[in-house]
């Protein structure tokens, strides 16, 4: 087992030289991302997601019934709001929690799929701010939420399905928009082409993130804590998930908004 560093224990706002941030929707890959991130000597990792670190000024999921709808329009306008959080109490948070197997490292790695609305905050806020923007299969994305339909708080009378679809168009549509202001501080692929290209995944984060040379996406990583996994394709398992209507009433809305999806080459179902 590495040994494991404490930032408790380390000057870290001397140490830090790169903040990256994985900017990705919930249900999407991110974890596993985050986690191969994380087996490099180069980074300062956290053990949860930014916006759930003990400290953490601003609007959480888990103190809402957005845990995974954050971006549903009855959501939308509090996850994106500025005025919301405190950047530097939040940078000394994840200072003082981070570990890492190296107290040399430079690179503080730090994933919360909400910060998917808070792009331009991250890059104005944080020294060397850098990003590595994804996204999934949109109906791969949409059951993964489904699933776990029960954390979700609704306004009455709304189908469900109805509100999963509005937060993925709202993630892509967002996304498009990082992508295109922030293109020069990060880098962008798909789930898809990382699990089907991990070597070209990986020189691209070195690309963006020269420091992470040992880093490998072909490695079996723990994954929510219930297992582990090695990199590997999930979308038709979990598409197979779905019912015609189940489809159906997600295309209601993803057929209005289909341009936002062929943008990134994924096709209607």
């Amino acid at each position: 087992m590495p040994t494991r560093h404490h930032g408790a224990a380390y000057d870290l706002e001397r140490l830090i030289h790169t903040h990256l941030f994985v900017i990705c929707p919930n249900n999407s890959g991110s974890t596993f991302l985050a986690n191969a991130l994380a087996t490099s000597r180069a980074t300062w990792n956290l053990d949860v997601e930014g916006q759930h670190v003990l400290g953490f000024r601003g609007p959480s999921t888990r103190s809402s019934g957005a845990r995974l709808i954050w971006a549903a329009p009855h959501w939308i306008e509090r996850f994106a709001d500025p005025a919301a959080y405190d950047w530097d109490v939040n940078r000394r948070a994840w200072y003082f929690q981070a570990h890492a197997h190296d107290p040399r490292a430079r690179v503080l790695v730090v994933k919360s799929p909400p910060f998917l609305l808070s792009v331009s905050a991250l890059a104005r806020r944080f020294a060397n701010a850098r990003f590595l923007f994804m996204l999934r299969n949109p109906y791969a994305m949409a059951e993964g939420i489904l699933r776990r339909g029960r954390e979700q708080t609704i306004p009455a009378g709304t189908d469900l399905r109805d509100a999963v679809a509005r937060h993925v168009v709202a993630c892509f549509r967002r996304q498009r928009e990082n992508i295109d202001r922030h293109a020069g501080e990060g880098a962008f692929f798909t789930y898809e082409q990382m699990c089907a290209a991990p070597e070209t995944v990986a020189a691209a984060i070195r690309g963006v993130v020269p420091e992470t040379v040992d880093l490998s996406l072909r490695q079996c990583l723990a994954v929510k804590g219930m297992y582990e996994q090695q990199l590997a394709d999930m979308n038709s398992m979990q598409i197979a998930r779905l019912g015609r209507d189940d489809i159906d009433a997600l295309n209601l809305v993803f057929a209005g908004e289909w341009k936002v999806f062929d943008d990134f080459g994924y096709k209607l179902l």
